[in-house]
C-alpha cells in the first residue's frame, strides 16, 4: 500500500544550493528527469551501490519464482474479498486478480467495498460474515482496525488471508491470519530510495508522501528516509501526511504549498503509493512545473494509470509496483492451503522497479507463468 530525513552534510548543502538542484543531471531511466551534477553529492560510494541494486531491480524478464506444489483445489467454495477502496487502484488491482483466479479454481467469490473509512471497512467486513463464507480476505487495509470482526472470524474459524494487510508477509498470529500476501516492505522501500539516490547522483531534494494512519504506510516512509539518510547528500525538504482517503481533495493545495515554498530545491518525490502522483500531474502543471522538474517514483502498487503516466512521462518516471493480479492468485492459493489445513506457502514476491525504459506492453507488472503455476496446484 507510510517520517523524517533532516541530517545534512553542511559543505553538500551548500554546494546544492550553490548549483541549484534543477541544473542536474538524471540517470538512465526515465528521459524527463533532471540533469544531475557530473561531480554527483558526497556519497559516491552509496550511489554506486544504489545503482547496482536498480539494475538488478529493473530487469525486463522475471520468470515465476514462487510455488509450484502444494493441495489440490477444494470445490465449490465462497470467499469474500473485504476492500479498504475500491477507488483505489492497488486494492482493486488485487481484487481483479482474486476473482481471475477463483474463476479458474472454481469458487464463488464476492467483493464488498470499505469505501475508504473504518467505518465502511467495519461495515463491509460484517456484511462478509454475515455471508457466512468459507473463507474472508483483508484487502489493504489494518486488521486492527477492525478487531471486533477478525476475532469473530477467528472465533467461527473463517481463514483470513490478508494483502498488504500487515508490514510482515506470510502468517501473523496477533491479528491470526493464515497469513498476509506481500512484498516486503523493507525491500520496497530500500529500491524506492535507492532509486533516487542513483537517479539523483545523491543530490536529491525529496518530498515523501505518505498517510501515517496506516502503520503499513508510515512504516515503509520511515523507511524510505532512513535509507535516504544513508546519502548525506541527500535532502528532506518535507513529509507531507495525507490519507489516501483524501488524496484527490488535498494533493492540489499541498503541491500548490510546497511549489511555493521549495521552488527549484524541490526536484524529487516519493510516496507510498502511486495514486498521490494521479492527484499531483494538475496542481504541478498549474503552478509551471514541467513534468521532469520534479522526478516522481512511487513506493507502490505500479497500477495501471501508474505505468501509463509512467510511459507518457505525465509527471511520474518510476514505480515500484506490487505484481496485484499474480498477488491476487496468491491469496487464492494460499486461502486453498488453509482449507486443506495445509502450511502457507512462504512465497514473497520479489521488488521491481518500472520505469519508461523497462516497460512491456501491459499495464501491469507480474512475473511470468504464475497462472499455470498455480492452475497445476491446483490440478484445474
Amino acid at each position: 500500500m507510510s517520517s523524517s530525513i533532516r541530517r545534512l552534510v553542511a559543505a553538500a548543502s551548500a554546494i546544492i544550493s550553490m548549483v541549484g538542484l534543477t541544473a542536474c543531471s538524471h540517470g538512465s531511466n526515465s528521459s524527463s528527469a533532471p540533469k544531475t551534477n557530473a561531480a554527483g553529492g558526497s556519497c559516491s560510494s552509496v550511489v554506486k551501490s544504489a545503482r547496482a541494486a536498480v539494475d538488478k531491480a529493473s530487469a525486463k524478464d522475471t520468470p515465476w519464482a514462487g510455488p509450484t506444489t502444494g493441495p489440490a483445489a477444494v470445490s465449490g467454495k465462497s470467499i469474500v474479498y473485504v476492500a479498504a477502496d475500491m477507488t483505489n487502484p492497488g486494492v482493486a488491482g488485487a481484487a481483479s486478480g482474486v476473482t481471475a483466479a477463483a474463476k479458474a479454481i472454481g469458487w464463488r467469490v464476492r467483493v464488498i467495498d470499505g469505501k475508504g473509512t473504518p467505518a465502511g471497512t467495519q461495515s463491509a467486513f460484517s456484511q462478509a460474515l454475515a455471508l457466512r463464507p468459507d473463507g474472508i480476505m483483508i484487502g489493504g487495509f489494518d486488521p486492527n482496525s477492525t478487531s471486533a470482526q477478525v476475532a469473530q472470524a477467528n472465533q467461527a474459524n473463517i481463514p483470513l488471508v490478508g494483502w498488504q494487510a500487515l508490514a510482515t508477509p506470510g502468517p501473523s498470529t496477533s491479528p491470526k491470519l493464515f497469513s498476509n500476501v506481500t512484498t516486503k516492505v523493507a525491500d520496497v522501500a530500500k529500491i524506492t530510495a535507492d532509486w533516487i539516490i542513483a537517479e539523483s547522483n545523491g543530490t536529491a531534494g525529496v518530498v515523501v508522501f505518505t498517510d501515517k494512519s496506516i502503520p503499513f504506510a508510515a512504516g515503509k516512509s520511515a523507511m524510505i528516509e532512513k535509507e535516504l539518510k544513508t546519502c548525506s547528500s541527500i535532502k528532506l525538504l518535507s513529509t507531507q501526511n495525507i490519507p489516501l482517503a483524501d488524496v484527490s481533495n488535498r494533493m492540489p493545495a499541498a503541491v500548490s504549498s510546497l511549489v511555493s515554498k521549495y521552488g527549484q530545491k524541490w526536484n524529487y518525490s516519493t510516496a507510498i503509493n502511486d495514486v498521490y502522483f494521479e492527484n499531483a500531474a494538475a496542481p504541478l502543471r498549474a503552478a509551471g512545473v514541467k513534468a521532469g522538474d520534479i522526478v516522481n517514483i512511487g513506493a507502490g502498487d505500479g497500477d495501471t494509470s501508474a505505468l501509463q503516466r509512467i510511459r507518457s512521462g505525465n509527471y511520474q518516471a518510476a514505480s515500484v509496483p506490487s505484481p496485484l493480479v499474480s498477488e491476487g492468485w496468491q491469496m487464492i492459493d494460499e486461502m486453498n492451503r488453509a482449507l486443506n489445513n495445509a502450511p502457507a506457502s512462504g512465497y514473497v514476491p520479489a521488488v521491481h522497479v518500472s520505469t519508461k525504459a523497462n516497460l512491456g506492453p501491459a499495464n501491469s507488472w507480474n512475473p511470468s507463468g504464475y497462472e499455470a503455476a498455480y492452475k497445476k496446484i491446483w490440478k484445474r
